[in-house]
């Protein structure tokens, strides 16, 4: 017998937030996906999740069902009415496709800032004094021999492309280290919003910049906005740090930019096609990477949870959602 409760079917299991899941559970009916692969949830969509009234995704979604692409929205049952998506970048998700069936997709925005501003900053100052070859020589037993000399950061420019809420908070996070803050967004922010930073053209962000910060959100505009001939249009010594999607750097000319010196280090936390990454990439020294743990803490999960099923609970309860993406925000109107 089918529960009176919608159903949401979660795509990972709640790990930090459990008192609110166990919340939830009080307005909603909620399983775990047990499908293991894509073939294997279209054919269960077809069957047991065949009455689902939502999703709960996460960027690990994709393990089973892949992108959520224009086919994946197309075999949604007619009863799927939104995608609650856990993090801030929802490109995974074809939204055209879902506006076109009637699904709103909110994403959580507000929760991964801190998390991710704190790690930015940490590659950006662990790129500039190069911090990579020097823990290797360590561990090589070499301690410091070979080891080049890095950067202060006093009196550096850092060009932020992308002034959002991520852009603003590793802006607020540099101030101290004495950093000039320029920023480039696809027209001037307020003041108010712009955290005392200086609007400048793209172009002039590429040549006046020693530390680039990429903040931008990856869509159909924003793919390889950074390519061999951006790069080439940069400082000498230029430092690199992206937190925010991989395929927004064309990676190949990147690491052809370190092989030649031109790029003096990286930053990296994305990648163009995760979770493989350019051979040449993983061989450069001077190429700081970690996988993709921009908001991987308890604390910061445990928000992103939270947020993400307290739209879900306002679905039900016809309160207005939190946070419907800047496309859906017609639709979530007219259904608030």
């Amino acid at each position: 017998m089918s529960s009176p409760k919608p159903f949401v079917l979660f795509f990972n299991p709640v790990r930090h937030a459990v008192p609110f899941y166990e919340t939830l559970q009080e307005v909603a009916h909620t399983e775990v996906v047990t499908s293991k692969s894509r073939d294997e949830f279209f054919n269960d969509i077809t069957g047991k999740y065949r009455d689902i009234f939502a999703i709960y995704r996460t960027s690990a979604s994709g393990a089973v069902a892949g992108k959520f692409d224009a086919e994946f929205i197309e075999r949604l049952p007619p009863s799927c009415k939104y995608i609650f998506h856990n993090g801030a970048g929802y490109d995974p998700i074809d939204t055209d496709a879902c506006a076109k069936k009637g699904i709103i997709v909110t994403n959580a925005p507000d929760p991964v800032t801190d998390a991710t501003a704190d790690l930015a900053v940490f590659l950006l100052l662990g790129a500039l004094r190069q911090l990579k070859p020097a823990i290797f020589s360590l561990h090589a037993g070499n301690f410091k021999k070979g080891v080049d000399f890095g950067h202060d950061p006093q009196g550096k420019t850092l060009g932020i492309l992308g002034m959002g809420r991520i852009g603003r908070a590793i802006k607020q996070r540099c101030d101290p280290f004495g950093l000039k803050t320029v920023y480039h967004n696809r027209s001037p922010l307020q003041a108010d919003q712009a955290a005392g930073a200086e609007y400048v053209s793209f172009e002039k962000l590429l040549a006046d910049s020693d530390i680039i910060s990429i903040n931008v959100p990856l869509n159909g505009n924003t793919k390889h906005l950074i390519g061999a001939a951006e790069i080439a249009k940069m400082k000498p010594g230029v430092v690199i740090i992206n937190t925010a999607r991989g395929a927004i750097v064309d990676e190949a000319a990147m690491a052809d930019a370190l092989e030649s010196n031109h790029i003096a280090a990286v930053g990296l936390d994305v990648y163009e096609r995760e979770p493989e990454i350019n051979t040449k990439l993983m061989k450069q020294e001077r190429a700081l990477m970690v996988p993709h743990v921009g908001t991987h803490t308890t604390e910061t999960l445990a928000k992103m949870e939270s947020w993400a099923m307290e739209n879900a609970r306002r679905a039900i309860t016809g309160e207005a959602l939190l946070s419907p993406i800047p496309e859906h925000l017609g639709m979530a109107t007219g259904k608030s």
